[in-house]
């Protein structure tokens, strides 16, 4: 019996999967990370206000900050507890980014052997910083990955953030963009927004993303 066929049996829905890629480097202590906390809170607080997307849309994820830790495995947003996150040390994004490529991957096996259908995954990255580790293979990756639509991958930068190499990373029909000042919530507001839009829609069609007032587009 595979892995986690009960809670597909219990929950048929089609599935919306988001990973919160998250920096949680030494910058990003203080306020930064206490918005960002708040933020999360906001985002489960704002797709429960959505019943199916309640139970379509599934959140895991993964910081890197001094290591890549896999914070919350895929859960739906009506069983996930925002966690208390903490900043400390380097930032190894470029690890972090192949291993939430890999983590989409398993997800997708374990809905095609549970025959739930699921929509396009999406990787939410945030960062205030620079990568410390070699990132340019984990771009490579990403930016295949988007061209054979296996997912829809965004940046975000904070104040600090080195967008020069965001620009690198994110695919281009989806340039990064810069967060005005700490405003996580509106941030993740409209990523509930858009997950709400996308778990009302069908599978494989394309879907105009709300504006993004929370930010700045960098071309």
């Amino acid at each position: 019996m595979p892995i986690g066929q009960p809670e597909f049996a219990l929950n048929p829905e089609n599935r919306v999967p988001v990973i919160l890629l998250l920096d949680t480097s030494a910058s990003m202590s203080g306020e930064p990370i206490q918005e960002l906390n708040r933020g999360i809170a906001a985002f489960k607080e704002d797709v429960l206000k959505d019943t199916k997307a309640s139970l379509s849309v599934e959140v895991a994820i993964v910081t890197f900050g001094g290591s890549v830790q896999l914070i919350q495995n895929f859960v739906t947003i009506d069983k996930f507890t925002p966690p208390k996150l903490e900043a400390n040390s380097r930032t190894p994004m470029g690890e972090a980014i192949d291993y939430a490529l890999d983590l989409i991957e398993d997800r997708k096996a374990t809905y095609k052997a549970n025959g739930i259908q699921y929509y396009r995954p999406w990787i939410f990255l945030i960062t205030d910083g620079a990568p410390t580790d070699n990132w340019r293979l984990a771009a490579q990756h990403v930016r295949e990955d988007e061209a054979k639509r296996r997912l829809s991958f965004f940046a975000v930068g904070v104040q600090g953030a080195d967008m020069e190499i965001l620009k690198q990373i994110a695919p281009v029909e989806f340039p990064p963009a810069l967060l005005n000042g700490l405003d996580f919530r509106s941030l993740f507001v409209w990523l509930s927004t858009s997950m709400k839009r996308v778990s009302t829609s069908k599978i494989g069609e394309a879907m105009a993303l709300p504006p993004v007032g929370w930010g700045n587009i960098t071309t």
